[in-house]
């Protein structure tokens, strides 16, 4: 999938000279964490966040710091922090350096800047133009449009089986052989030695992913290096 598989189009934005109480407003009334900022062009100019407001005058939240260390910091940066707690519109406080994908961005690369960066949310955009934003709620719905829907065909006992140690076989824990698997009924059975007791879960969870799977059963046991071979129930 690409970011413009899931990316919502429809996307509420606010200008430089938006009152901060209007963006709040909508940012309340649309349960949103943030709000791409647009000049009248439709150029992405920045982006505020709820931590764009966290540090605020008017809640007595802005930061202080002893007299010595303003003054390494200097004025010109004590002025800037004095226009992002005091500031009345959206161009005062928004951040400005904004993290953007493309439409043909790969899903798991804006996976991996959202959770690099901390982010909930990410525009797309195109030559500096909005195009969409993808935010945590649209990964969630790509998500329950992937899972599977209604019951898998029914399949033989024997194709079930090929299918469980095929994918058993592709993975680095499950390659060795070391577990053995049959299917009765559409029920699959695990036997063997499992050194961890995550290869467990990651095996039943892999034979439940087969389609056509009804149950999976097992009695794997688990090897401790200092105990040895011990039974799980």
């Amino acid at each position: 999938m690409n970011a413009t598989d899931v990316m919502t189009h429809d996307v509420l934005t606010v200008t430089p000279a938006t009152p901060i109480a209007d963006a709040l407003h909508l940012m309340l009334d649309h349960r949103l964490s943030g709000l791409p900022v647009v000049n009248s062009a439709g150029q992405l100019v920045g982006i505020l966040t709820e931590g764009d407001l966290l540090r605020r005058a008017e809640t007595g939240t802005e930061k202080q710091r002893p007299r010595w260390l303003q003054f390494l910091r200097g004025t010109a940066q004590i002025a800037d922090e004095y226009v992002h707690t005091h500031g009345r519109k959206v161009g005062d406080v928004m951040t400005q350096d904004v993290i953007t994908v493309t439409p043909a961005t790969k899903l798991d690369q804006v996976v991996e800047l959202m959770e690099r960066r901390h982010i909930k949310r990410v525009p797309v955009a195109e030559n500096g133009r909005l195009l969409g934003v993808i935010s945590r709620a649209d990964l969630l719905r790509a998500l329950l449009n992937a899972l599977p829907s209604g019951a898998a065909p029914p399949a033989n006992d024997a194709t079930l089986r090929d299918h469980v140690v095929a994918e058993l076989g592709r993975q680095e824990w499950g390659e060795d052989g070391r577990v053995q698997v049959s299917c009765t009924d559409g029920t699959v059975h695990l036997q063997g030695i499992v050194f961890d007791m995550r290869e467990r879960d990651a095996m039943r969870v892999a034979a439940e992913n087969v389609p056509g799977v009804k149950k999976v059963t097992d009695q794997l046991d688990y090897l401790d290096p200092n105990i040895g071979v011990i039974g799980i129930a």
